[in-house]
Parts: C-alpha cells; structure tokens; sequence
C-alpha cells in the first residue's frame, strides 16, 4: 500500500507514495497503484517536497 493516506472534506481521498528525489516507484508499487486507481481512488507519487502543494490543488484542497 502506498505511504500515506490523505483525506479532506467532502469524502476526498487519495494515497499518497513518497519516494527520495529522482527514485521510481517499485513493480510491485505500480502495479498496486493501478489497481486501486482501477478502484477509482486517485494514487500520487511525490519525490519532491513542492510537489505536495500541486497533489492537494489537484484534490480540490486548499494547499495553504
């Protein structure tokens, strides 16, 4: 399962999977992401602290 859980109002939810800078996601964690994607929840990676902003504006979340 990917790292983090992020919930916000309204019955937002997405996982959330935190790599170190420049490092992929494993097989076995895109193939995990697919599936719950195919589940209809929204799956991130994020490698990079400023992408955390860009995650919750695109979740409809206030990022500030």
């Amino acid at each position: 399962m990917p790292d983090r859980l992020v919930l916000l109002p309204m019955g937002r939810i997405a996982f959330v999977e935190l790599k170190a800078p420049g490092k992929m996601m494993r097989p076995l964690q895109v193939r995990r992401k697919r599936q719950l994607e195919e589940l209809g929840f929204s799956v991130y990676c994020i490698d990079d602290v400023e992408q955390i902003d860009e995650v919750l504006r695109t979740m409809g979340g206030d990022a500030e």
